[in-house]
């Protein structure tokens, strides 16, 4: 009967055992369970954080980073921001948002090359087109300044042609930066008419001041001549649009010891370090040019000349000053591209400045050696022409003898052989400055004045009795009229030369 109770009482100790042992159990799983949640719940914060900031940087990304890199294609001064968390530049993060800028700007490069060269066949189409029309209206003018003679519409039709000529020049600069090919070829031309040429395609040409030292008959290569035309037509372009309207542009033609340069200085504002550098990049032609670098409007001029040098094989330097506080631009034209011209032949145009360089005396020849050993042959005398005979001699040895010979015995005059005088010195001719356009144009008006003031004198040969005489100063004068027109293609064609020799 005793046992019972122990076993009882046993079994509840053995129970209460168990409920304690439960229990802390029980208090430990509860302990970790807050513990493990509290580390969730950091976790959790920690990834809260971590989501903001990669928004954040996605963001700057977005709003700062990305534009700046795609500006950075067309500005190169521009500078990218960094991250926003400065932390994060060298993470797996920041290297990742650096790749997609790479990425970016990789594209937008592309495909602005793309648009570009899309708008640059555009423009070069509509160049084209442009060029034939201003070359028909060049032909029409050309054919009404030879028509007509009246002084006030050959100047009127000069100055449009003028017009059309920088036109023309616009069209063309246009199409060499967008691609085209420069023009017309040309044939072999002296190197001062194609500088003249290119001086007459400007509004401004009276104020260029062209000094020639080259040897005479320093011509160009036939493919050579309308580049160096439209590149010296731009360096003066640029050369009096940013100097004073009452100073001049000095050009300079010399000799150097890989060719010929041209020297253009103006007195203007000069440039900065910058945009010496950026011009000297342009001039160049190292870069590819878009239209989108030329400014809005679009500046042609240093990109076209930058196309040329690269084409051809020619050097220009704009990173210099001028000696009048200006810039100083210099083309250099090698030997490869340099021929000659006879001057006699086919000199240079009339109001081409003649070079300062005097030829160089001729030598006298050696006399040819004796081969013999007998004296030397005495020159064989000057031959002297017979006196004439008859009433031409009668006439010629009184009447230009002035007086009588001395008379003979029987009273009569007695004939003398006229001496045959020396020949005369020839004189040197009188070195005249160039004749500049303005003369020639105001020679041709005033000619054609005088023409028009003498047929509106004369009078009505319906009124003059018909002997079969023609009258003086009409029309059916024969080679006594002179024809106007003729004055004035031949005062016409330096102006012609000057403009559109080089096209």
């Amino acid at each position: 009967m005793t046992a019972l109770p122990d076993l009882a009482a046993g079994g509840l100790a053995l129970g209460t055992l168990s409920a304690f042992a439960l229990g802390g159990q029980l208090v430990r799983l509860r302990r970790r369970d807050a513990r493990r949640r509290a580390e969730i719940a950091a976790l959790r914060t920690q990834l809260d954080g971590s989501l903001r900031a990669f928004t954040s940087e996605v963001e700057h990304l977005a709003a700062r980073r990305v534009p700046a890199a795609a500006g950075q294609v067309t500005h190169r001064h521009l500078d990218v921001p960094g991250p926003l968390q400065p932390l994060t530049a060298d993470t797996p993060l920041g290297r990742a948002l650096d790749d997609v800028l790479v990425a970016v700007q990789s594209e937008v490069a592309a495909q602005r090359t793309r648009v570009d060269a899309a708008a640059q066949a555009g423009m070069r189409g509509a160049t084209r087109e442009i060029q034939a029309a201003l070359y028909r209206l060049q032909d029409a003018l050309r054919q009404l300044q030879q028509r007509y003679d009246e002084p006030e519409l050959a100047q009127t039709l000069f100055a449009l042609d003028h017009e059309n000529e920088q036109s023309l020049r616009r069209a063309q600069v246009a199409a060499v930066v967008c691609g085209a090919w420069v023009g017309l070829a040309r044939e072999e031309s002296h190197l001062v008419d194609a500088v003249t040429g290119g001086q007459a395609r400007l509004a401004g040409y009276h104020r260029v001041t062209v000094h020639n030292h080259l040897e005479p008959g320093t011509a160009l290569v036939s493919h050579a001549v309308e580049p160096v035309a439209i590149i010296v037509a731009e360096l003066l372009d640029n050369a009096l649009r940013h100097s004073a309207p009452d100073t001049d542009v000095v050009v300079s033609l010399e000799h150097v010891h890989h060719g010929v340069c041209v020297t253009i200085d103006d007195a203007g504002l000069g440039m900065t370090e910058d945009e010496r550098r950026r011009a000297q990049r342009l001039v160049a032609g190292d870069d590819p040019i878009l239209l989108t670098d030329l400014g809005d409007p679009p500046r042609m001029g240093l990109a076209a000349i930058g196309r040329l040098t690269r084409q051809f094989d020619l050097r220009v330097d704009v990173s210099s000053a001028s000696p009048y506080g200006g810039v100083r631009a210099v083309l250099r034209v090698d030997s490869h591209l340099l021929s000659r011209l006879d001057p006699d032949e086919k000199p240079p145009a009339a109001s081409a400045p003649r070079t300062t360089r005097r030829p160089a005396p001729a030598r006298p020849a050696a006399p040819a050696p004796n081969s013999g050993s007998g004296p030397t042959p005495a020159p064989a005398p000057v031959p002297v022409p017979a006196p004439a005979h008859g009433y031409d001699a009668e006439r010629t040895e009184s009447g230009a003898a002035g007086h009588q010979g001395p008379a003979a015995e029987d009273g009569l005059p007695r004939r003398r052989r006229r001496t045959v005088s020396a020949a005369p010195r020839p004189v040197a001719a009188e070195t005249r400055p160039p004749r500049r356009p303005e003369d020639a144009a105001a020679a041709l008006g005033a000619l054609q004045a005088g023409t028009a003031a003498a047929r509106s004198a004369a009078p009505d040969p319906a009124e003059q009795p018909d002997d079969g005489t023609p009258e003086r100063g009409g029309r059916g004068a024969g080679p006594a009229d002179h024809d106007p027109r003729a004055d004035r293609s031949a005062a016409h064609e330096p102006t012609d030369h000057e403009g559109g020799a080089a096209r």
